[in-house]
């Protein structure tokens, strides 16, 4: 019997991997796409979307206690762990069954199965052991939460994944790490009341931001109450009568219900033929791509986190669509990675887009830093201390804007807009052009007229 054939068959029904099926279909390409787990992959069932939701039930504790300032009187609010988790449930399985329908829409047929790649235009979906030629493969098999297996007591340990499965909200939680996730997590926590500590190696939290962010956030945390231990790492767990006892290297004992690991993802290479085929990997594992999302194999292709280049969901997406206009849509398309929004869903965000000042500092030999640090009006009534910061930064040379950083409330709202100013390579008069709208916090970003600082080094440096 002859093998079934498709011009494109998809490994991973996660956001990127989703995109690349449905652009393709709708060229015309007959199209398959296999996904061993639920359609829409980390950020839609276990990441972004339940994340960002449990942000805004955390969020509320600041709603009812800054109310006071305003004029009401609250009563006795209780929060109930199950009933969150059930309504983000109910919207997963929304989410998940709108992915579907996209996909059947679109004309691709999906497949629940693990597919692993027996050669470079062969493709076994594991379920039946069926064998399909696909003329293109398309790896979007995303990353996994990396685990504590290599200390004493790891396996006690949880991971992202496991926070949307927690039966019972913890009392007391240890987040070890100190990225987003550690960082999103942890305002989580603490905003519905649990005891929240923070183990990171480094110096500081959310080594990759702007310094003058992570000094905002760090200051922001510890005034809600959570617990920050820098330059510690986790050493042993273990169980005791009363939940975890965590041990740190500096010789801290931290107790706990729950430890989650938030130190980073691996990508998800391992088991679907890739080292067989000759697709080639690098040391940590992720998929070596061209600009074109090529692999080293002719025909086989990977987006998303998988190739741990910019690991956020709208970059795979986009290089989804690209790797399908590139095959079908008779156009070479590649994705650029530079000047990508980003954020942080603390309690306040940051929000980013383009250099750090650090970065800046040392790319530009004449920089104009822009800076607006104030006490936002609500916080005015409602007593809270947390400031506001916007930062520019511009090359002096050319007035451009190569950088933008805010840390506040609706700080990766504001950040989507300025990276279309920062995208299009706007200028610094740009904005000075805009009339302001008057009373917001955006408004900083077109007001500001003199430098905080300029930075000028000599040619000779």
């Amino acid at each position: 019997m002859s093998r079934r054939e498709f011009d494109l068959f998809v490994i991973g029904g996660g956001s990127g991997g989703v995109r690349a099926a449905r652009a393709a279909a709708r060229h015309g390409a007959r199209v398959a796409v296999a996904e061993e787990s639920r359609i829409g992959g980390t950020c839609v069932i276990r990441g972004c979307v339940p994340k960002k939701l449990m942000v805004y039930a955390a969020r509320y504790a600041d709603e009812f206690a800054d109310s006071v300032g305003f004029g009401w009187t609250p009563g006795a609010p209780a929060f109930d762990w199950a009933t969150m988790l059930r309504n983000i449930d109910r919207e997963i399985d929304r989410l998940n069954q709108a992915y579907i329908r996209g996909l059947e829409t679109a004309g691709a047929e999906i497949i629940h199965s693990r597919a692993t790649i027996v050669a470079p235009t062969v493709v076994r979906i594991e379920a039946t052991g069926e064998e399909v030629e696909a003329r293109n493969i398309v790896v979007a098999t995303g990353g996994r939460p990396n685990r504590a297996d290599d200390i004493p007591g790891g396996e006690l340990a949880i991971t992202s994944d496991d926070m949307f499965r927690l039966e019972t909200l913890p009392l007391r939680i240890l987040i070890v790490g100190a990225g987003f996730v550690a960082i999103e997590f942890a305002a989580v926590m603490a905003g519905l009341g649990v005891a929240t500590t923070v183990l990171h190696r480094g110096e500081e939290i959310l080594r990759p931001f702007d310094r003058d962010m992570q000094r905002m956030m760090h200051e922001s945390m510890e005034r809600r109450g959570i617990a920050i231990r820098t330059r510690d790492e986790l050493a042993a767990i273990e169980r005791t009568p009363t939940g975890l006892l965590a041990r740190t290297t500096a010789g801290a004992a931290i107790e706990a219900d729950q430890v989650l690991m938030a130190i980073g993802r691996t990508p998800n290479t391992t088991g679907f033929g890739l080292a067989e085929t000759g697709v080639a990997v690098d040391p940590a594992g992720a998929i070596m791509v061209d600009r074109h999302c090529r692999t080293t194999v002719p025909h086989i292709f990977a987006v998303g986190d998988v190739t741990n280049r910019v690991n956020l969901t709208p970059v795979a997406v986009r290089e989804g669509q690209a790797v399908a206009d590139t095959l079908f849509g008779g156009r070479e398309t590649e994705v650029d990675h530079a000047d990508i929004p980003h954020a942080v869903f603390g309690t306040p965000e940051i929000g980013a887009v383009g250099l750090t000042e650090e970065t800046a500092r040392e790319q530009y030999p004449s920089l104009d830093i822009y800076r607006a640090e104030f006490l936002p009006l609500r916080n005015r009534l409602s007593g809270r201390a947390d400031r506001t910061l916007i930062k520019l930064l511009v090359d002096a040379a050319t007035d451009r804007i190569v950088g933008c950083h805010i840390f506040g409330p609706e700080a990766a709202e504001l950040i989507q807009l300025v990276g279309i100013v920062v995208k299009m390579r706007g200028r610094k008069a740009d904005l000075d052009s805009v009339i302001a709208l008057h009373p917001t916090a955006a408004e900083e970003i077109v007001t500001m007229r003199e430098p905080s600082e300029r930075v000028r080094r000599a040619a000779a440096e």
